[in-house]
C-alpha cells in the first residue's frame, strides 16, 4: 500500500531544536538573542542538518555553507539560509513599500484619526555579567497594547493589499502554482506590551506579555500571500492562531508556536490526504498550499554594529527601491530613495544616526540637534525641511559623490532635469512625513537643473524671522516662496501638481460647486506669488504658518492688503487672487482678434504650444456671435495663407526653412508624447482607484492586458533611437 504524502512538517523534536539553537549560539558572528532563536526553531525544516561536526572544544556550530555575510552601506550581518515552514513570518509595518500608509513620528501635530503611528524601533539590549548595557542582533518596540499590536500587523496587511495593482501579475496565484522562488529575508523584532496582560478568574494572564516575531524585511508580499492561502492571519502568527484555523473550534488563542504549528500541519495533512492529488482551482487550502508546505528563507542572526542593525536591514532592500523590480506609489518610492541618501551620509559618518533617525521620519523633530524649545509645529517642520533640502542638494563633495553612488545618477557637472527632478521629489516626499496627508511628491519640481547642480545653499534663518521681514526684505520673501510655499499650500491642498490634463485638475468654489479647472506647474503658482502683492502673498505664507500652529485648521482668505477673512483658502480662490496670467515673466503682449497674427516662427503651424497658458487661452475664447467668421486660432496659422498684402515688405519675416518647420514638428511631436505618457499612467492610476474603491480584483481581461502591454515595448524601442538620432544631426 503506497504511503499517504504528508506534506506538511511538524516541529521537529524539542531535543533537535535545542541542539541548533546552542550550536547557533556557538557560531562565530552570531549574536541574537536566545528568545528570538526559540521562537524560530519550531518553524525549521530539520534544523540538525544545519548542524555541523564538533570542533575542538567540543562544541558545534552551524555549517559554513548555510551562512551568509551581507555588506551593505550601513554596516554587515550575518544570514543563515534554512529552509522553513510556509506560514512562519511576519507582516513588517516598516516595509519602506507602505511607509505613506502611516504617521511619521516626525509629524509634531500629532497622531490623526485616518493614520496610525508605528511603535518606534530601537536596538534589542539586555545587560551583560557586569552590569553594563549590551546590544544584540534583534530589533524592540514597546507598544501600548495587545489590540494596537495586531491592529499594526493587519494595517500592514492591507496596505500591501492596496498596492497590489502595482504587480503586473497574481502573486497569490504564482505561488499556488509554482511554490516560493526567492528567499525572504527575516529579523528578529521583541514587541513590549506597556499594558498589563488580562487575568483569568485564577489570576493567571491571558496572553504573554510580549511577542517574538520575525518580520519580513525582504518578502513582505510573499509573507502576506503565503498565510493568506494558508488562512492564517500574519498577526495571529506573532500573538497566537484561534483554534478555528488549527482544525479545532472555538477563539480560543494557542501561543506557543510548536503547539499551534503542530495541530496546523497535522489538521492540513489530513485535509490532503482525502483530496486526490493537487490540483491548483481546488478550494481546499491544504490543496492550494501544497507548493508552499515548505520554502526557503535567510534569518539574519548577527552583525558586528548590533546599534544600526535597523538601518543595515532597511539599506539591504533599498537598492530594490533605486532599481526597482516592481512599481512602487510615488509617496513610497521617492522616500526610500531618499533614506538611501541619509543611510549612505551615516555609513560615511558624515551624518549623525539621531539626526538621520528625524530626517528619515522614524524619530520626532523634537530629537534634532538645534531644534528650539519653543519652536511651533510650523517651524519644527521648517527645520526638519530645510536640514532634508541640504542633504539631498548637499555642496559637500564628498556628500555629492554618495548621492551620485546612491541614486546611480550623473556628475554633479551633468546633472540632468529628470535626476534633479527625481531629487526634488524624494525631498518633497519625505517633508510631507512631518504634515498629517502627504501630497504627489511632484510638487516638489521647481528647481531649475542650473540653480542646483552644485548643491542648495539658503540663509539658515529661523521661520519666525523670514516671516517678520518678508514684506520689505526681497532675499526673506523669495527664500520663502522658493522652498516653503509649494508644500505648505500643498498641504492644505489649495495648490496640486500638475496632472498633464485639465481633466486631472481639480477646484472648487466657495459654495462647493465645481470651478473652472486651470492647468498650472508649481513654478507658475510660486511666480505669481511673486508678481502679484506682495503684501497678500505674505500674508498667505503666515495664515498659513498659523493654521498649521493651530492644530492645522483651515486656513483663510486673505486680502490684498494684508486683512484675514472668515471664508476658507480654496483652490479657486489662489488661482483667482493668483491668476496664471501672472505666473510667467515677462507677460507675453496679447493678439488682437481684428488682425490676423504675423506668419513669424512662433506663430506657425509648426510653433510649440505654451503648456502654461494653452488651456487658459482655450478657455478665455468668447463664443463667436451668430454670422461671425471664425477668427484664427491663437496658435495655428493655415501653412497655404501668405503673409498680409497690408504689411509693407519690409515688415515681413522671411519664410521658415523647410528643415526648420520640420524641426518644430517635430519638438511638437516629442511634447504630446510626454503628455500622452503621462496622461496614459494618470488613466492607470484612476482605474487602480477604481478597483480598489469597488473591491474588484481585475480591471483588465489577459487579452486586453497582453494587446496594451505588448505595444510598449514596441513605442519604447523607437524612443531609445531617438536620442541619438537627433545628436547626429545637431551642431557639435
Amino acid at each position: 500500500m503506497a504511503e499517504v504524502e504528508r506534506p506538511f512538517l511538524v516541529p521537529a523534536s524539542e531535543e533537535e531544536r535545542e541542539e541548533w539553537i546552542e550550536a547557533a549560539r556557538a557560531t562565530p558572528g552570531v549574536n541574537v538573542p536566545r528568545d528570538a532563536l526559540a521562537n524560530i526553531a519550531p518553524f525549521l525544516v530539520r534544523p540538525g542538518s544545519l548542524i555541523g561536526v564538533a570542533g575542538r572544544a567540543g562544541r558545534r556550530a552551524l555549517v559554513d555553507s548555510a551562512l551568509r555575510r551581507v555588506v551593505t552601506d550601513a554596516g554587515d550581518m550575518t544570514v543563515l539560509a534554512v529552509r522553513m515552514h510556509g506560514v512562519g513570518g511576519v507582516v513588517w509595518g516598516n516595509n519602506e513599500r507602505i511607509s505613506s500608509a502611516w504617521h511619521s513620528l516626525a509629524n509634531p501635530s500629532g497622531v490623526t484619526e485616518e493614520q496610525r503611528a508605528l511603535a518606534r524601533v530601537y536596538p534589542w539590549t539586555t545587560t551583560n555579567g557586569e552590569g553594563q548595557e549590551e546590544a544584540r542582533a534583534a530589533l524592540q518596540s514597546h507598544v501600548a497594547s495587545r489590540d494596537e499590536l495586531i491592529a499594526n500587523v493587519q494595517l500592514a496587511v492591507e496596505a500591501l493589499a492596496r498596492r497590489v495593482g502595482h504587480r503586473p501579475y497574481d502573486l497569490q496565484q504564482d505561488l499556488v502554482l509554482n511554490g516560493q522562488q526567492e528567499p525572504g529575508l527575516y529579523v528578529a523584532q521583541q514587541f513590549h506590551l506597556d499594558e498589563s496582560p488580562l487575568e483569568d478568574d485564577e489570576g493567571c494572564p491571558l496572553h504573554p506579555s510580549d511577542h517574538w516575531g520575525w518580520m519580513a524585511v525582504r518578502g513582505n508580499n510573499r509573507t502576506k500571500e503565503r498565510q493568506e492561502i494558508y488562512q492564517v492571519h500574519s498577526s495571529e502568527v506573532l500573538t497566537g492562531v484561534p483554534l478555528k484555523h488549527l482544525g479545532g473550534e472555538g477563539e480560543t488563542l494557542v501561543f506557543d508556536p510548536v503547539d499551534w504549528l503542530t495541530r496546523l500541519s497535522e489538521s492540513l495533512n489530513e485535509e490532503y490526504a482525502t483530496a486526490d492529488g493537487w490540483e491548483p482551482d481546488s478550494d481546499l487550502r491544504a490543496v492550494r498550499a501544497r507548493r508552499i508546505a515548505v520554502v526557503e528563507a535567510h534569518l539574519v542572526l548577527g552583525t558586528t554594529t548590533p546599534r544600526r542593525l535597523y538601518r543595515i536591514v532597511q539599506m539591504s532592500n533599498r537598492r530594490d527601491h533605486v532599481h526597482p523590480p516592481l512599481e512602487f506609489e510615488q509617496n513610497d518610492r521617492s522616500r526610500s530613495l531618499a533614506r538611501s541618501v541619509l543611510g549612505a551620509y551615516v555609513a560615511e559618518g558624515l551624518l549623525d544616526e539621531r539626526t538621520a533617525e528625524v530626517l528619515s521620519g522614524s524619530a520626532p523633530v523634537t530629537d534634532l540637534s538645534g531644534a528650539p524649545s519653543d519652536a511651533t509645529v510650523s517651524e519644527l517642520r521648517d527645520l526638519r525641511s530645510m536640514r532634508l533640502l541640504e542633504e539631498l542638494f548637499p555642496t559637500d563633495r564628498h556628500k555629492q559623490f554618495l548621492i551620485r553612488r546612491a541614486l546611480s545618477e550623473s556628475p554633479p557637472s551633468q546633472l540632468s532635469a529628470p535626476e534633479v527632478n527625481r531629487r526634488a521629489r524624494a525631498w518633497s516626499a519625505l517633508t510631507s512625513e512631518s504634515y498629517p496627508k502627504a501630497w504627489n511628491p511632484r510638487i516638489g519640481e521647481m528647481f531649475q537643473v542650473g540653480e542646483v547642480r552644485a548643491g542648495v545653499q539658503h540663509s539658515r534663518d529661523p521661520l519666525r524671522d523670514l516671516l517678520a521681514r518678508a514684506e520689505e526684505d526681497e532675499e526673506a520673501f523669495e527664500e520663502l516662496v522658493r522652498y516653503r510655499a509649494a508644500h505648505w499650500l500643498a498641504a492644505f491642498g489649495i495648490i496640486e501638481a500638475d496632472r498633464g490634463s485639465l481633466t486631472g485638475q481639480k477646484a472648487d468654489e466657495d459654495d462647493g460647486t465645481e470651478a473652472t479647472r486651470v492647468r498650472r506647474t508649481v513654478r507658475n503658482q510660486l511666480n505669481a506669488l511673486r508678481n502679484n502683492s506682495r503684501k497678500q502673498a505674505v500674508a498667505v505664507l503666515r495664515e498659513l504658518a498659523a493654521a498649521m500652529d493651530a492644530g492645522d485648521r483651515t486656513p483663510r482668505k486673505v486680502t490684498k492688503s494684508g486683512e484675514r477673512l472668515v471664508e476658507p483658502m480654496k483652490i479657486a480662490w489662489f488661482n483667482r487672487e493668483f491668476p496664471k496670467e501672472t505666473g510667467k515673466r515677462p507677460n507675453k503682449p496679447k493678439i488682437s482678434r481684428t488682425h490676423p497674427p504675423e506668419p513669424t516662427r512662433s506663430t506657425t503651424a509648426w510653433s510649440t504650444p505654451d503648456p502654461e497658458q494653452a488651456d487658459v487661452r482655450a478657455a478665455a475664447q468668447p463664443p463667436t456671435p451668430a454670422g461671425a467668421p471664425e477668427p484664427l486660432p491663437v496658435f495655428a496659422m493655415p501653412p497655404e495663407r501668405g503673409p498680409d498684402p497690408s504689411l509693407a515688405p519690409a515688415d515681413v519675416p522671411s519664410p521658415a526653412s523647410p528643415l526648420d518647420q520640420l524641426a518644430e514638428e517635430l519638438k511638437l511631436q516629442v511634447t504630446r508624447l510626454l503628455d500622452e505618457s503621462r496622461r496614459a499612467r494618470e488613466t492607470l492610476d484612476l482605474m487602480a482607484d477604481k478597483v480598489r474603491e469597488g473591491d474588484i480584483r481585475f480591471a483588465f481581461s489577459r487579452i486586453q492586458a497582453e494587446a496594451i502591454a505588448l505595444e510598449i515595448p514596441r513605442a519604447l524601442r523607437t524612443l531609445r533611437e531617438l536620442p541619438e538620432l537627433v545628436e547626429a544631426l545637431a551642431e557639435p
